[in-house]
């Protein structure tokens, strides 16, 4: 099929979609809803030019891509690899590839595409089963680390959206990670399943992410996994909603260069995750998920560390958990402490800045009781009680409020050597607060005042317009993430103008034809329509297209010759 008609085939093949599947087939192909163009005719030229199928190539799926390459070969693709491969415009309704198409397979797989590896799906042993149990244990509290730490300050990202080295190092030293090979691991899984959101700049913990903190350590690993299940990539799913055999993913992909780069990287991921064994075999709690189905978790219980609800409060200010600390416990036991050391047996140790800390986050000394003896084995030690006293009656000597007649930001406190120090604070400057009678104010809000007085080492609690102490979220989320827009509505603009641009689609495609002979000066053969309803062949090398009218030179009779567009029926290359 020359290349033109091939345009043209699949121009009129676009024509005939509804604007739904025409708006998924430019979603899938990255079309920017802004281009310039005119017609289905602009469409079938760009979506065939040879840098655009390049990109489509990768993205199709090993099924797809046998039935291509044998199309390609002389046996046109039927049926559903039809369809499929007709979905991403690759070939026409005879299921044989387009011209660029083919072109492209021929240059990637000049002797045919090699023959897939042996496929398989070996159950771990139970030997190996336990260390995947280990290693689900082990990783989903790493993951909560990334995503506490994460909490305390966002992940810096560089350009190319992946952690920087600074970030590593401090997910390293803080114990959540061991390398900085597996931070970067555990941190893309995390993103991929939806516990952080980026913005230009940094990793965030999304809502979703914070939620998942609070829950028991198999809800975690469950939602998770299944969380991973469906973040796989298109070509390694099946056709029940599992996943086909991890040794066929590096093939899943045959036209694209980084298949078993990424392959192997979503093998990690699930051995990570506890899902795979170190040999890649199903750990037995994953059949059923592999197959489409739910998560068997009763063998992977059995496995696990019980968790307890119990620590030892001990007079060196530590707190002991004699075995994994049930998560939200561990979550809020670590506003109040820093841990230690994190193992099964697990330890905290509290001091007046993680105790002042706890209460700038909202916790009063009562609540700090109440929490430490309801979950203490061992009361609540004297030396510990004496911190949490001392500390609370410290930390209220700085109020933070809003003036309800002015609104603007009240600084009080009782200590005029306080005082003093605030007003002439240099690193306050960005604050700017100023004496009012007794009191400090300043046009900054709230709740920024607050946060600059606790990171200026000032005992600073937020009350409201009561005076009662008010929790202050420091925590900055990632943005809800919106709902991926409706392809039709996205490219609405565009379809309109592309369908009222075919309302004759011959016309267009001749006057297309012409303008390209008109480019290269090629000589055409021009069949025109003559007044007494006969017609006449002229052969033409074209020199000008404009006005409705075709100019050109008659090679025969040597005179330059200018042909309406209207009474041209047809028009063909001369070889």
């Amino acid at each position: 099929m020359p290349e033109t008609s091939a345009q043209r085939a699949l121009a009129v093949s676009l024509g005939a979609r509804d604007d739904a599947d025409l708006a998924r087939l430019f979603a899938g192909r990255h079309v920017s809803p802004s281009s310039t163009w005119r017609d289905m005719f602009d469409a079938a030229e760009a979506l065939l030019d040879p840098a655009s199928v390049a990109r489509e190539l990768p993205t199709l799926t090993r099924d797809e891509a046998v039935a291509l390459v044998n199309a390609v070969g002389g046996t046109a693709a039927g049926g559903s690899a039809r369809d499929a491969l007709m979905a991403h415009a690759l070939v026409g309704e005879d299921g044989i590839p387009f011209p660029p198409v083919a072109a492209a397979v021929h240059e990637a797989f000049p002797d045919g595409l090699p023959a897939a590896r042996p496929a398989s799906t070996p159950i771990a042993s139970p030997e190996t089963a336990s260390a995947a149990a280990e290693a689900a244990f082990t990783n989903a509290a790493s993951v909560a680390d990334v995503l506490m730490l994460t909490l305390e300050s966002p992940l810096g990202r560089i350009g190319s959206g992946s952690l920087g080295a600074t970030e590593r190092r401090r997910l390293v030293d803080a114990g959540a990670v061991t390398s900085a090979a597996e931070a970067d691991l555990l941190v893309g899984l995390a993103a991929d399943v939806g516990l952080l959101g980026a913005n230009d700049r940094a990793w965030l913990v999304s809502s979703s992410g914070r939620s998942w903190l609070r829950l028991p350590t198999l809800e975690r690993w469950s939602r998770t996994a299944v969380a991973l299940r469906d973040a796989l990539p298109r070509a390694y799913r099946s056709d029940d909603g599992g996943w086909i055999p991890s040794d066929r993913w590096a093939d899943a992909t045959p036209f694209d260069p980084d298949g078993p780069e990424r392959a192997a990287l979503w093998i990690r991921r699930l051995v990570r995750w506890g899902l795979l064994d170190a040999d890649g075999r199903l750990a037995p709690w994953t059949v059923p998920l592999a197959a489409g189905g739910e998560l068997d978790t009763s063998a992977l219980v059995e496995l696990l560390p019980p968790e307890v609800d119990r620590v030892y409060l001990q007079n060196d200010l530590t707190a002991i958990a004699p075995g994994p600390l049930a998560p939200h416990l561990d979550v809020r036991l670590r506003t109040m402490a820093a841990r230690e050391s994190r193992a099964q047996a697990s330890s905290y140790r509290f001091s007046a800045a993680t105790v002042g800390a706890a209460i700038t986050a909202g916790e009063t000394a009562d609540s700090l009781r109440d929490f430490l003896t309801g979950i203490s084995l061992t009361g609540l030690p004297q030396p510990l009680a004496y911190v949490i006293e001392r500390t609370s009656a410290e930390h209220g000597r700085v109020r933070v409020s809003v003036d309800a007649d002015t609104h603007l930001t009240r600084v009080r406190t009782d200590d005029e050597t306080l005082r003093r120090a605030m007003e002439v604070d240099q690193s306050l400057r960005s604050i700017a607060l100023s004496r009012d009678d007794d009191d400090l104010v300043s046009h900054v809000s709230a709740d920024v005042v607050f946060w600059a007085l606790t990171d200026a080492h000032y005992p600073a609690v937020a009350v409201d317009a009561g005076g009662r102490p008010r929790a202050l979220e420091r925590a900055r989320l990632a943005g809800v993430e919106q709902p991926a827009a409706d392809p039709a509505e996205v490219y609405a603009p565009l379809l309109e103008r592309l369908r009222s641009g075919a309302e004759d689609s011959d016309a267009a495609w001749l006057e297309r034809e012409l303008d390209q002979a008109v480019r290269a000066r090629a000589v055409v053969d021009v069949t025109v329509r003559l007044p007494d309803g006969s017609a006449r062949v002229f052969r033409l090398e074209a020199t000008g297209l404009g006005g409705g009218r075709l100019r050109g030179r008659d090679r025969a009779a040597d005179v330059e010759r200018t042909l309406p567009l209207s009474h041209i029926d047809g028009v063909a290359p001369v070889d």
